[in-house]
């Protein structure tokens, strides 16, 4: 007889990892510092095959930021890249110069000449969008990070004043 899967335990798990996120040590900050890494460096990586997801380890490691933040943000952004990419092009179009782009295509390999075509504008677009969107994004967060301890704190204080009432009754 073939068992269901329990979708109780996974959504248990997926609460006490949020609950984690929250809860991490160094803070909302911390936490938001990670998710802004993770966004930027998304805004970026799809011109360059992924490899710009190994940039996400040593910037969480200088900015002391929370890695499994970080790749949640990086997830986020793969959501919202469609629309952006849009905007990416446009920046980096405005922003690289186009004897750059001549120069660039004239003295690489063919292979290389091709993605720099394509992608040029998209990497560098992607680097002043996402850098932004990173920046922008990191309030939000931790302004949700801080009400979410504050209403923690709120709550075990209250408790706290329920239960010393009736210990000086005993």
């Amino acid at each position: 007889m073939k068992t269901r899967y329990d979708w109780k335990s996974s959504k248990r798990w997926f609460r006490y990892k949020y609950l984690l996120l929250l809860r991490a040590k160094g803070g909302p900050s911390k936490v938001a510092r990670g998710f802004s890494i993770g966004l930027a460096i998304e805004m970026f990586t799809l011109p360059t095959a992924g490899f710009a997801f190994v940039l996400i380890f040593p910037l969480v490691y200088l900015l002391r930021a929370n890695l499994p933040a970080a790749l949640i943000g990086f997830v986020f952004g793969k959501v919202i890249y469609l629309p952006f990419s849009i905007l990416n092009k446009q920046v980096g179009d405005w922003l690289v110069p186009k004897h750059v782009k001549v120069y660039l295509i004239h003295h690489l390999p063919h292979v290389l000449s091709n993605i720099i075509r394509s992608g040029l504008d998209l990497i560098v677009g992607g680097m002043v969008v996402g850098t932004i969107l990173g920046i922008i994004a990191y309030f939000p967060v931790v302004l949700f990070l801080k009400h979410h301890t504050n209403r923690r704190k709120e709550k075990r204080r209250l408790r706290k004043d329920q239960l010393a009432p009736s210990k000086q009754e005993e």
